[in-house]
């Protein structure tokens, strides 16, 4: 991507008039990818369910826009249910398709894993269906190492998928003062 198009690009929070958009990119990959398991498209308002449940936990559901248009969107979701999984979150990255390969995903990846970051969260997982060379290339750009491997645990389109997971752990200085909270003296 060329400083112009960067210049260009903003990323900012999503909005509930953003669910029409976003269902438009994350159906593309419903229906014609299997980088997703969901085998049916949602609508605009299962969207909306799904971005206030992102922001009533507090954690970032971002959005890029390139000239007033939204191609691109990343948020993080709760890691796992239990409380002493609280400081770890699962990511999520997705681009319309005539935005993939141009770095999009890059500043998107880049902005939720400094808002992750500054919010005091120590992993961040991204579950990635395989095989998916353009995710896994995003990923580890970014410092995640590839931590697990689970064989056909999924089923799309006719076929066994593998999912494989990346990890990384932040780096920040409220670590310290968050791993003796609740210790006991």
């Amino acid at each position: 991507m060329d400083k112009s198009s960067e210049l260009q690009a903003r990323i900012r929070p999503a909005t509930e008039t953003d669910a029409e958009a976003i269902a438009l990119i994350y159906n593309h990959y419903i229906e014609h990818s299997t980088v997703t398991f969901e085998q049916s498209a949602i609508t605009d308002n299962e969207m909306l369910q799904r971005i206030q449940l992102i922001r009533q936990a507090a954690l970032p559901f971002l959005v890029l826009e390139q000239q007033g248009l939204l191609i691109g969107y990343a948020y993080a979701s709760p890691w796992r249910a239990r409380i002493g999984y609280r400081f770890s979150v699962e990511s999520s990255v997705y681009l319309s398709p005539d935005s993939a390969g141009l770095g999009y995903g890059s500043l998107l990846m880049q902005q939720l894993l400094l808002q992750l970051t500054q919010a005091g969260y120590h992993a961040v997982m991204a579950g990635i269906a395989l095989p998916n060379d353009a995710s896994v290339a995003l990923h580890e750009k970014f410092g995640m190492t590839k931590v697990a491997h689970f064989y056909q645990v999924g089923t799309k389109f006719g076929q066994w998928l593998d999912v494989g997971y990346w990890q990384l752990l932040l780096q920040n200085p409220q670590q310290e003062a968050v791993q003796g909270a609740g210790c006991a003296t």
